[in-house]
């Protein structure tokens, strides 16, 4: 009997430790596999956020490319920050022979294409030996214009969308439709303009005229840096400034453009560098992140020192 019990005994603490080598074999297994697709994750947000910020692979000459698309914004992909970054990396990248500029956009923040201007024209200056040319896709209106112009040439399709020179700033206004649902409005403020283009409240005609004199103001910095990057090429009239927009082939005969051509076209007739390279930075996932979460978070604030509420201000 006692020997009985020995083997029992022992063939339980067998089975004991059986059951424990497995589960922490099991935990290893786990932990392993964890740490595999953490790892996997870490590498793949690196090679992401490297795309957005690494020099891009160009072994013989080419022709540079950066792209605005969509709105000019701070806060978009069509950012100052953004395409400055993509101008600047084509123009210090030896085996560049040309930096071409390519656009597909609306317009948008009136600073930050002014921003954009000044660095193409800067860059130009600096590297008189690599050629800057606009290409015009889909359309280049107001802000896309504004950027267009600081380049040597601008480049459209006899289709494209050219021009819309102005400035907006937009709004609504709500007034008599509170009056009938007997809203009233409360809002206190410190100084006594503070909420002019508030959509509850009427428009004092003192405040529009400032309006409308700010506008012209950069309506009239838009103009000159038209004038300033076109030159004698174009073909004065009222209506060219009006906010209009135009065909491209109409805009080449306006002098907004120069001809006709696309991308390809340029690279291989006019820079000669038919190998095409795109340096447009790409947004990294973090700071897209970052971004969707500051907007998220501005939300919540409610207490702040802002401009008027209004639907936009832009060239456009």
């Amino acid at each position: 009997m006692a020997e009985d019990n020995w083997e029992r005994k022992a063939l339980e603490r067998l089975a004991s430790d059986i059951v424990v080598e497995r589960r922490r074999a099991r935990r290893w297994t786990i932990f392993f596999r964890l740490a595999g697709f953490a790892l996997l994750f870490v590498i793949a947000l690196s090679l992401v956020t490297l795309a957005g910020i690494g020099h891009r692979v160009c072994l013989h000459e080419c022709t540079a490319v950066v792209h605005v698309d969509g709105e000019i914004d701070r806060n978009a992909r069509a950012s100052a920050e953004t395409l400055i970054a993509g101008l600047k990396q084509a123009y210090e990248y030896p085996q560049v022979k040309g930096v071409l500029v390519v656009i597909n956009s609306p317009g948008g923040s009136p600073v930050q294409a002014g921003l954009v201007y000044d660095e193409i024209r800067r860059l130009r200056s600096k590297h008189p030996d690599k050629p800057t040319f606009a290409v015009v896709e889909e359309l280049a209106a107001s802000g896309g214009y504004y950027i267009a112009a600081g380049a040597e040439r601008i480049y459209v399709d006899k289709a494209s969308i050219v021009g819309s020179i102005g400035v907006i700033m937009q709004s609504f206004g709500v007034v008599e439709a509170m009056d009938k649902l007997g809203i009233e409005r409360r809002v206190i403020t410190a100084g006594e303009n503070k909420d002019f283009l508030d959509p509850f409240l009427p428009l004092e005609a003192r405040q529009v005229e400032h309006i409308r004199t700010m506008l012209a103001d950069v309506h009239k910095q838009f103009i000159e840096a038209v004038r300033s990057g076109r030159g004698d090429k174009l073909k004065e009239s009222p209506e060219l400034y009006s906010g209009l927009v135009w065909t491209g082939a109409r805009a080449v005969e306006l002098g907004l453009a120069d001809a006709i051509g696309s991308v390809d076209y340029v690279a291989r007739e006019v820079i000669k560098a038919e190998e095409v390279v795109d340096f447009t930075p790409e947004e990294a996932i973090s700071e897209r992140l970052a971004r969707r979460f500051g907007t998220t978070l501005a939300r919540w604030v409610g207490y702040e020192l802002r401009l008027p509420r209004f639907s936009g201000y832009a060239l456009r």
